[in-house]
C-alpha cells in the first residue's frame, strides 16, 4: 500500500504527537481522503522523514502520532541549479515541477528582454508562493524531503552579478558545437541558464558568454522552453549525477 506524504512546517521529533490544521489537514482530509488509523510519512524539508499516524479527526484538523525518524538518500550528488526564463503560467509551474523531481538544488526565475511574463511587487510575490506551494507538492510525490531553494524572480543581470564563481556556467543555445556529454568528468556543481519563449535576445547571450557561460546545444531540433528544461536536466543529472 502506498503511504501518502505530507510536509508540514513544524519542528519534527519521534514520538511527538503533532495537531495539523488549515492547508496541510485540509489536503489530507480532502485530496488524500486520510482517516483515523491511517499510516503517513511526514518531512518538514530539513533533511529526513517520519514515520507517522493519524490517531484523531475532528473539526477539520489531524492529530498525528510520530514515530522513528529516517533519513534515506534522495538527494543528488550535483548541485544543480536552473536558471530559468519565466514563461506563461502552465508551462511554468510545470518546469518547476519537473525539475523539483528532477534533484535540482535551487531554482532561479530569471526575467529577459524577450519575457511574455512581467512580474513586480505583489504580483511577484503571490507568484513565488504558488511556485513554492508547486515545489512542495512535487516533493511529496516524488520521495525528495528537502525543498530545492526558489529564489525570487531575478532580472538577467542580477543573475550574472549574483552567481558564485566556481559553478559550471550552461546557457543553452541551439547550434552550439558543445553536448553536454562534452563536459568534463567530476563536473559537481552546474547553474544551467534557458531562455524564455522567445529565447534571449542577442546583446543578452553576448553578455552571458562573456560572464563565463558556455553555451550548449541539446541537438539539431529547437526545443520549447519547457522540453529544454527537462531534457537539460535529465542529461546533467545522467552524466554527472544519480539518474
Amino acid at each position: 500500500m502506498r503511504v501518502s506524504r505530507l510536509y508540514v512546517e513544524a519542528p519534527l521529533a519521534p514520538g511527538s504527537t503533532l495537531r495539523l490544521a488549515g492547508g496541510a489537514a485540509g489536503h489530507a482530509l480532502r485530496v488524500l481522503r486520510l482517516k483515523a488509523g491511517d499510516p503517513l510519512t511526514l518531512f518538514n524539508g530539513e533533511g529526513g522523514e517520519f514515520g507517522a499516524a493519524i490517531v484523531g479527526v475532528r473539526a477539520g484538523t489531524l492529530e498525528v502520532q510520530l514515530g522513528e525518524a529516517r533519513a534515506p538518500a534522495r538527494e543528488s550528488s550535483l548541485r544543480l541549479t536552473l536558471a530559468q526564463g519565466v514563461s506563461r503560467a502552465e508551462r511554468m509551474d510545470l518546469v518547476i515541477q519537473k525539475a523539483t523531481e528532477l534533484g535540482v538544488t535551487s531554482l532561479v526565475p530569471v526575467l529577459s528582454t524577450r519575457s511574455v511574463v512581467r512580474l513586480s511587487g505583489e504580483q511577484a510575490a503571490r507568484k513565488l508562493r504558488h511556485w513554492r506551494a508547486v515545489i512542495i507538492a512535487a516533493c511529496e510525490q516524488c520521495g525528495r524531503n528537502r525543498l530545492p531553494t526558489l529564489e525570487p524572480p531575478c532580472t538577467l543581470a542580477d543573475l550574472l552579478r549574483a552567481l558564485p564563481a566556481p559553478t559550471t556556467r550552461l546557457l543553452l543555445a541551439p547550434g552550439a558545437p558543445l553536448r553536454i556529454p562534452d563536459l568534463p568528468p567530476g563536473t559537481a556543481d552546474v547553474t544551467v541558464l534557458i531562455g524564455p519563449e522567445g529565447g534571449l535576445a542577442e546583446e543578452e547571450a553576448r553578455r552571458c558568454l562573456a560572464a563565463g557561460f558556455r553555451a550548449v546545444s541539446l541537438g539539431p531540433r529547437i526545443l520549447r522552453t519547457e522540453t529544454a528544461a527537462f531534457a537539460a536536466l535529465a542529461l546533467l543529472q545522467r552524466e554527472f549525477g544519480d539518474l
